[in-house]
């Protein structure tokens, strides 16, 4: 059964916050959408209930990608792994708040370590090394062909994903939050203990399209600014508003399913500014993953 996070977190704002606070925290929540393995008990729920289980992409596996497309490689270090697909036409888009392709294929890359034992790294603070990682996105009605590994990548075990709408929660430190509040003294409500161990229990959804990104560390949205302004100090104002332009595309978690694991339980975070989003303009997606 899916759980209703829309529910939950409204009732946690208006029991932990002053009411005005809450409807304006409340109003700073946008929809995603969750992705799901499929296994056999949930194709069995499923059916018990009358429906089925609707695939809308994958993790893993080996890509079906255009004749002449080249498999995308890192210059200087190597090929990249194949992390997961999403099939446009069957996600349940019309729930987000962001304008994802009607149909067509998105593919997910990223350069997981396997030729270099981890050297090197894909870093929004590393120059050059946005180029680990890469969207593609095939059309629909391009002639598809599986595609096999390059020599020295081991394919992820393949996991077929089902999506539901979930209602996301922005990080407590995002700049939305500081924008929408601001100032925030030390005793702004929203740092209150109860209300913070309230909103950790809410779970999350692991991989996500969409939404506010669940991050393991900090805001991603600001890693993301911190690229397309060229690495400016930490401290440069510019990140705040630049990282306001950012939104998630995907969020791909770790998974024992798929045998993802990423450093110690962490998660990897595509970002695009809506307006490239809008014109398809994968290649200006940016980027970053955070493990605890």
């Amino acid at each position: 059964m899916a759980r209703n996070t829309t529910d939950a977190l409204h009732t946690l704002a208006r029991e932990h916050l002053p009411a005005d606070i809450a409807e304006r925290w409340i109003g700073l929540l946008r929809p995603g959408l969750g992705l799901h393995g499929i296994t056999d008990a949930t194709e069995g729920t499923e059916a018990a209930e009358g429906a089925e289980a609707v695939v809308v992409g994958r993790l893993g596996g080996l890509p079906e990608l255009p004749e002449n497309e080249e498999w995308p490689v890192w210059e200087g270090r190597g090929p990249l792994t194949f992390i997961a697909s999403l099939d446009c036409a069957a996600l349940p888009s019309a729930a987000l708040d962001i304008a994802l392709p009607e149909d067509g294929t998105l593919y997910f890359f990223y350069f997981d370590g396997q030729l270099d034992d981890g050297r090197a790294q894909v870093s929004p603070y590393e120059p050059g090394s946005q180029a680990g990682a890469r969207v593609l996105y095939v059309p629909a009605g391009v002639r598809l062909v599986e595609r096999p590994a390059p020599e020295g990548i081991r394919p992820y075990t393949e996991v077929r994903l089902t999506a539901r709408a979930e209602t996301t929660a922005p990080y407590s430190w995002h700049p939305v939050v500081y924008r929408e509040f601001a100032p925030m003294p030390d005793d702004h409500p929203l740092w209150d203990e109860d209300f913070q161990e309230a909103l950790w229990d809410v779970p999350g959804a692991g991989h996500l399209v969409g939404g506010h990104a669940e991050p393991v560390q900090d805001d991603v949205e600001s890693e993301a600014a911190s690229v397309a302004l060229g690495n400016p100090p930490n401290d440069d104002p510019r990140i705040g508003e630049e990282a306001l332009r950012w939104t998630l595309l995907a969020q791909i978690d770790s998974d024992d399913d798929a045998g993802m694991m990423w450093g110690d339980c962490g998660a990897l975070y595509w970002l695009i500014r809506r307006e490239d989003l809008a014109a398809c303009r994968f290649d200006r997606a940016v980027f970053t993953w955070q493990c605890s």
